[in-house]
C-alpha cells in the first residue's frame, strides 16, 4: 500500500492572503469582521499601510481568505467611517490617513540632514558625496551635474516605443556581458564623430558610469601587480577615492597651465596614470601640445598606462575640440566616457576602451560584478544616439550651458571681485581662488548653512593649495547664480 499521503487525503491549507500575511484562522469564532479591521488597523499604525495604499478588492480579498464578501467589505466600511480608509470608485479602496497614535508609534524613516560644519572636514569620509547630496540648500553649485530639467524626455520617450514597438523576446534575456551590440556600435560611432577615436565595437565595454570604469580598472591593474595610479593634483576626490578601494596608492603630480607635469609624473615611478585632458578637474586646464608629446613619449617608452576620463569633453564654449589621447595612443590608454554629463547621472552608462592586454580581464571583471547593464536603457539609448537625437540635445545644452556660464562669470566679477576665475572655456564648472588667509572649508560649511552648496578646491587637493571654491552652473538658472554667488561674497567679507 503507497502510504505517501496517508492521514493527508482530508487534510486542506489553511485559507489566507498574501495581503500583510493574513491568516484567516487566527481570527476568533464569529469575530472575522472586526478581527480583519483590527489587523488592519495595526498595519495602518505601524506604517506597512502607508497612506496612499491600495487595498485588495473585496472580492479578491474575500476569496484569498475563504470569507464571505460582506466581511471584508464591512471591515472596510469601519474603517472608511473611522477616515482612515475612503472608496475611490475604480480605483479601489484606499489609505487616506492613519490612526492617531501612528506618527509618535512609527520610527523616523530617514535620517537627519547632516550639519554644514560635520560636513566640510579637512579628510572627507568615503560617503561625503551622499551626505553632500542628501544636504538640503536652495541653490546647488556641486559641480558635474547637468542641467536635468533639461533631459529630452520626449525624444527619450519615442525611442524607448521605437525599441519596444522591435523588441524580440529574445532581447529580454540575460545578455552580452559586454554590453548590447546595438549600444556598442552606436558608442563606436559617436566617438569617432566627436572624439575622433576610431574603434571596433567589438572594443567597446558598457558599464554602469565612470565610477564602475575606475572600480574595474583598478581591480585588474592591482592584480597585474600594479600598486599605483598616479593623479593631477588637484584632482578629482571621487576618483581617488575609488583608487583607493581598490588598494592603490595615488601619488600627486602637479598641473599648471599646460597640464599635467610630465616630469613629475616620471619622479612618481608609477607604472599607470589618471588624466582628464580634455578639461582638467577642476582647474579647468587643457593638455597642451607640448606636454601631450612628453606624455605620450612617456607611455611608449616606459610602457605606461593612461585612464582618460573624458568626462564632459563635449561641453567647449571658446575653443575647439581637443583630441583625445586615445586617438593616438590606443595600447597604452583606458578610454573613459558616460552620458552622465550628457543626459543624466540616473542612466548609469557609460563605457570603456582598454588596451588589447587588459581587455579580456576587463570583460571578466564586468561579468563577475553584474553580469552586464539592464539591457533595456542601453537599446533605447542606442536609439536615441543613432536617430540624431544625442546631437541635438548637445546642441542645445551647449547654447543653455554658456548661458549660464557666462552669468557665472559676470555674478563671479561683480560680487567677487578679488577672485580669480580657472577653466570657464569649457565643461560645467569653473574654479575660483583667493588669497590665502581662510580656510575654504570654512567658506563652504557658512556658505551651506546659507542654503548654498559648493565643493571647497582642498577636498580635490592631496597637498596644500591656495583656497578656492569649485562651482557647477549647469543646474542653476541665471537668477539663482547671481544670488548664489552674492551669498558667497556676502559670506567672504563676514569672514575677513
Amino acid at each position: 500500500m503507497n502510504r505517501s499521503n496517508e492521514g493527508t487525503s482530508h487534510r486542506s491549507i489553511a485559507p489566507g492572503a498574501d495581503f500583510l500575511h493574513l491568516a484567516v484562522d487566527e481570527a476568533p469564532s464569529g469575530g472575522k469582521c472586526e478581527w480583519l479591521a483590527q489587523q488592519i488597523r495595526l498595519a495602518l499604525a505601524d506604517g506597512r499601510l502607508p497612506v496612499g495604499s491600495r487595498l485588495p478588492a473585496t472580492r479578491v480579498l474575500a476569496g484569498e481568505l475563504g470569507v464571505s464578501r460582506g466581511v471584508v467589505t464591512e471591515a472596510y466600511q469601519r474603517l472608511i467611517e473611522d477616515g482612515c480608509l475612503a472608496g475611490r470608485g475604480r480605483n479601489g479602496t484606499v489609505v487616506v490617513a492613519a490612526p492617531a497614535t501612528a506618527a509618535a508609534a512609527r520610527p523616523p524613516t530617514r535620517a537627519s540632514p547632516p550639519s554644514p560644519r560635520s560636513l566640510f572636514t579637512a579628510a572627507p569620509p568615503a560617503d561625503v558625496f551622499d551626505a553632500m547630496r542628501a544636504a538640503r540648500s536652495r541653490i546647488d553649485f556641486s559641480p558635474g551635474v547637468p542641467d536635468l530639467a533639461a533631459f529630452p524626455r520626449a525624444a527619450w520617450l519615442r525611442a524607448e516605443r521605437r525599441v519596444l514597438d522591435h523588441l524580440a523576446a529574445s532581447d529580454l534575456g540575460y545578455g552580452d556581458p559586454r554590453g548590447a551590440p546595438a549600444l556598442r556600435v552606436a558608442v563606436a560611432n559617436w566617438i569617432a564623430r566627436n572624439r575622433g577615436i576610431r574603434a571596433d565595437p567589438g572594443d567597446v565595454l558598457i558599464v554602469a558610469g565612470t565610477a564602475q570604469t575606475l572600480t574595474l580598472v583598478g581591480q585588474v591593474l592591482h592584480s597585474d601587480g600594479v600598486s599605483t595610479v598616479a593623479m593631477e593634483d588637484p584632482g578629482s576626490l571621487g576618483a581617488r577615492q575609488h583608487l583607493h578601494n581598490c588598494r592603490l596608492g595615488t601619488p600627486p603630480v602637479a598641473v599648471d597651465s599646460e597640464g599635467v607635469r610630465v616630469d613629475e609624473l616620471r619622479a612618481t615611478g608609477a607604472a599607470a596614470v589618471l588624466l582628464t585632458p580634455a578639461h582638467q578637474f577642476p582647474t579647468g586646464v587643457v593638455l597642451r601640445g607640448s606636454r601631450r608629446s612628453e606624455l605620450t613619449h612617456w607611455a611608449r617608452e616606459s610602457g605606461g598606462l593612461i585612464i582618460e576620463d573624458d568626462y564632459d569633453a563635449e561641453h567647449r564654449y571658446d575653443r575647439t575640440p581637443v583630441p583625445a589621447l586615445r586617438s593616438v595612443l590606443a595600447e597604452n590608454v583606458f578610454y573613459a566616457g558616460s552620458v552622465s554629463k550628457l543626459l543624466a547621472p540616473a542612466l548609469r552608462i557609460g563605457w570603456l576602451l582598454a588596451p588589447p592586454k587588459y581587455r579580456d580581464a576587463l570583460v571578466d571583471a564586468k561579468r563577475f560584478a553584474d553580469l552586464g547593464n539592464a539591457a533595456l536603457p542601453q537599446l533605447v539609448l542606442a536609439q536615441f544616439m543613432e536617430s540624431g537625437a544625442m546631437e541635438r540635445q548637445l546642441r542645445h545644452l551647449r547654447r543653455h550651458h554658456r548661458r549660464r556660464r557666462d552669468a557665472m562669470v559676470k555674478a563671479v566679477a561683480a560680487h567677487l571681485p578679488g577672485a580669480i576665475v580657472h577653466g570657464a572655456a569649457a565643461g560645467l564648472h569653473l574654479t575660483i581662488t583667493f588669497e590665502a588667509g581662510f580656510a575654504d572649508t570654512d567658506v563652504a560649511a557658512a556658505a551651506l548653512a546659507r542654503d548654498v552648496k559648493v565643493h571647497p578646491l582642498s577636498w580635490h587637493c592631496q597637498r596644500p593649495r591656495r583656497p578656492g571654491l569649485v562651482l557647477g552652473y549647469a543646474a542653476s538658472p541665471p537668477t539663482d547664480i547671481d544670488e548664489g554667488v552674492a551669498t558667497l561674497g556676502d559670506v567672504l567679507r563676514r569672514m575677513a
